[in-house]
């Protein structure tokens, strides 16, 4: 046998692990397709803040508590960026953290499930505040 026919050495354990790491990131983008949404003005400080780069995640479902994306029901072009308090059935009611600085569910009423792109699970800039979201 030549050389240009042997057979290739096996991965290690290292190439297997990064290998694997691979493979789950690229499922999770395509399952899962993360959304990036900036944050623009004050209606979710102290959690968020203006210019906050957020990932979003459609999870199919959002709780009271979760911090979620939008389409604004007075603009659908725009992306807005609420906490859930109360879930009805086919809907969501919306409040900004910051009552006094927001416009959500108390001017627009209740916002219809499709209109919801998804939870925020990640805050990635700037760096110093990058994380989780809760």
């Amino acid at each position: 046998m030549t050389r240009w026919m042997r057979r290739p050495k096996s991965p290690g354990p290292l190439e297997r692990s990064l290998l694997g790491a691979l493979t789950v990131a690229l499922a999770a983008t395509v399952v899962l397709r993360p959304r990036r949404v900036v944050v623009v003005g004050m209606s979710m400080e102290p959690t968020l803040l203006a210019g906050d780069r957020l990932l979003v995640v459609h999870s199919g479902t959002a709780r009271a508590g979760d911090v979620i994306a939008l389409r604004d029901p007075h603009n659908p072009r725009r992306v807005i960026v609420k906490r859930v308090t109360a879930v009805r059935r086919g809907e969501v009611i919306v409040r900004g953290d910051n009552p006094g600085a927001s416009i959500d569910s108390r001017s627009f009423g209740p916002v219809p499930n499709r209109a919801v792109l998804g939870n925020v699970v990640r805050r990635y800039a700037p760096a110093s505040r990058a994380g989780p979201v809760r």
